[in-house]
């Protein structure tokens, strides 16, 4: 949805309520909320709505919280200051592609990952 950087990491077993964590960075704050509302919307057509959506007041960072996963979308230097793949360093990164993407190998052991 037009985010980049998108990373999914898996989370099971370290954190105590969801199983994981999708972080991505956004364009602007206008591009950040329609991605969190497109979110939104595919949740509820599935039956799975969001627990909770929060956007910081300057539009930087949004979080949609499905509670099994939840999606952190940042401006790029909001993602930087909180990191939170850091936090969540000895989380499995999930390799994944956007329908139509070629897909690549990723690094899945956070140990090789030369920006965490």
């Amino acid at each position: 949805m037009k985010c980049s950087d998108v990373r999914v990491l898996d989370v099971r077993g370290l954190s105590q309520v969801s199983d994981y964590i999708v972080v991505a960075s956004g364009t602007s704050g206008r591009q950040m909320k329609s991605v969190a509302q497109a979110l939104e919307d595919i949740g509820k057509e599935s039956g799975d709505p969001p627990y909770r959506t929060n956007r910081d007041s300057g539009g930087t960072w949004v979080v949609v919280d499905f509670v099994d996963t939840v999606v952190h979308i940042f401006e790029p230097e909001q993602r930087f200051y909180y990191d939170i793949e850091a936090l969540w360093k000895t989380g499995a990164r999930i390799d994944w592609a956007r329908p139509g993407d070629a897909v690549t190998a990723l690094p899945t052991d956070s140990s090789t990952d030369d920006d965490g």
